[in-house]
């Protein structure tokens, strides 16, 4: 049937349906990453970004579509993670701006927005690469604008473009060849030609999207998981803890000896959520995963099984863990000195007019920070970019009158000179790419100096530091003259994979050995999850049979990922 507009119930449809391929495929996408190894967030990113814009578009009441267009807008630039969250915003704000004040959207409409996005994108990326994202929306907007040369139906005209972006998608690995080389397409391509087909399917009646309440995907779901469990983790006694086991099960629907019941989400949700609080539940065809704080693990277990077998079971003391904490801030209390308790807060008043906002995971590499003068800590990295919008608050809560952001990432470059662009106060971005560029930067901040002077000088600094980090393969692949295996742990210098080898220890130590040169003085060792202190000692060691001059320091970091960061300067 032929359809001439889109009015307000289509639209919010389309994006409902949107971020709900996006939440059910964001492992795919991030499955996409080039690297093999384990912070590949692109579709995390989308997922969480276009939820975002769902969001305000669904609490705006507005008939308008192009209001409508604008709220989703709204809610992608706030909500945008990563470089491909940013990107998916700036497509939609192109989007925006040419659908503004309109009623509905005809054909032509549709057509010239998605050129507009496509312009808008472009713009924003410094260095445009095609064989990305960019690419499939270019090829997706251009076989819109000859569609709607001869029709005036929207269905059509969507038709021609999802089609064309799978094509795009397709030739993503020819217009760029370290994808040809691991053998996947882009990755963010891939989450736009997920977003294109929700789009197509609204308008083709195929709209699948689950009603009623939002289900959040595996990295929602642990976020969410985290801020629940610190929800405990204050100073109160554990005596008063009401339900003190956090329990987590997944279960394989319909696998098992036990099962009793068919599936049925709100049967199983009703009986746990008699049980305790702080529950969390999500399922697709084939799994469900729980989240519960309860005092009767065994009965969440059982009830688990009377619907298929236990896949994963871990349950924590909560009680337990909260005595163990108290006992290790008042011994850490008892043995600060002022200044290590001041440096223990999260969150510092500038000394100057100008504060300095830096995004660090990891209580030792947040502590490290801001021993340097760091102000506020945006919680994220490798594994959670931060959104615009956190960036933004970071900002505003320092109360400053100036900004310096340190993204520490440059998968988080263009959120925070989106940031820049809506905080009301002068801000600027010092261009780190990893956590030792930031540290390295952080040596050139005068807080006399102006804001300008401070960029430049901290910026100065970030080609004066090598950035090596150690992680481990989550898949086989190809990469260079490299046959990397799955499990096998891989030294990263200055985002190219250097080394690779079956031992933690032995890998680390080849790694700097690339990355020193006759000028290397100094070698900072920051160990995090899946090292500790005597592992970053035999590195030291190891380090130092190479040059018995060099300066080697070891700092506990408990980052997540990387069992090693490692500077060579």
């Amino acid at each position: 049937m032929k359809v001439t507009e889109i009015t307000n119930t289509e639209f919010t449809a389309m994006v409902q349906a949107a971020a709900t391929k996006l939440n059910k495929n964001s492992d795919f996408i991030n499955s996409l990453n080039v690297f093999p190894v384990p912070d590949g967030d692109t579709g995390t990113n989308m997922s969480l970004s276009m939820a975002s814009g769902y969001k305000y578009v669904n609490k705006d009441v507005k008939t308008n579509v192009g209001d409508l267009t604008a709220a989703l807008a709204k809610g992608l630039l706030m909500g945008a993670r990563g470089n491909s969250g940013v990107i998916l915003s700036q497509i939609f704000r192109g989007f925006s701006k040419s659908t503004e004040g309109k009623e509905t959207l005809s054909a032509q409409d549709i057509s010239d927005a998605f050129v507009a996005g496509t312009e808008i994108a472009y713009k924003s990326v410094m260095k445009p690469t095609e064989g990305t994202i960019l690419t499939v929306v270019r090829m997706a907007a251009t076989a819109g604008k000859k569609a709607a040369a001869t029709t005036n139906d929207v269905v059509a005209v969507m038709d021609a473009i999802y089609q064309a972006s799978q094509s795009a998608l397709e030739k993503t690995p020819d217009l760029l060849p370290v994808l040809k080389q691991v053998g996947v397409v882009d990755s963010g391509g891939q989450g736009l030609v997920f977003v294109l087909e929700a789009f197509d399917d609204v308008l083709n009646g195929r709209n699948d999207a689950e009603s009623g309440e939002y289900q959040p995907n595996d990295a929602e779901m642990n976020q969410m998981i985290k801020v629940a469990d610190q929800s405990v983790q204050s100073k109160l006694n554990p005596e008063d803890i009401v339900y003190g086991y956090c329990t987590q099960i997944m279960v394989r629907i319909g696998k098992g000896r036990e099962v009793d019941h068919q599936f049925d989400y709100q049967t199983f949700y009703d009986y746990l959520a008699k049980l305790g609080d702080s529950l969390l539940v999500i399922n697709d065809d084939d799994i469900v995963k729980v989240h519960v704080h309860t005092e009767h693990p065994g009965k969440v277990l059982a009830w688990g099984q009377e619907f298929g077998d236990l896949a994963t079971v871990k349950v924590d003391n909560m009680r337990l863990q909260q005595e163990t904490i108290i006992e290790e801030d008042e011994d850490s209390q008892e043995d600060a000195s002022p200044i290590q308790k001041a440096e223990s807060i999260s969150t510092q008043q500038p000394t100057s007019d100008t504060a300095i906002i830096s995004v660090s995971s990891g209580k030792g590499l947040n502590q490290l920070f801001e021993s340097l003068g760091v102000n506020y800590i945006v919680s994220g990295g490798q594994t959670m970019n931060p959104s615009t919008e956190d960036i933004v608050n970071a900002i505003q809560n320092t109360k400053a009158k100036q900004a310096i952001v340190l993204p520490n990432n440059k998968n988080i470059f263009l959120a925070a000179e989106q940031a820049a662009k809506v905080v009301d106060i002068p801000t600027v971005i010092v261009h780190s790419k990893t956590i030792s560029q930031g540290i390295t930067a952080m040596l050139g901040f005068n807080p006399e100096n102006s804001l300008e002077d401070n960029q430049k000088a901290m910026e100065d600094n970030l080609p004066t530091v090598k950035s090596g980090q150690v992680t481990t393969a989550i898949r086989d692949t190809k990469i260079d003259d490299l046959d990397i295996k799955k499990d096998q742990f891989m030294g990263i210098v200055d985002g190219d994979i250097a080394t690779v080898g079956d031992k933690l220890i032995d890998t680390a130590i080849q790694m700097v050995k690339k990355m020193l040169d006759d000028d290397s003085e100094a070698i900072t060792i920051i160990y995090g999850e899946g090292a500790d202190q005597a592992a970053a000692e035999k590195v030291q060691a190891g380090i130092l049979k190479l040059d018995d001059e060099l300066e080697v320091e070891i700092h506990e970091g408990d980052q997540p990922v990387y069992p090693f960061l490692i500077s060579v300067e």
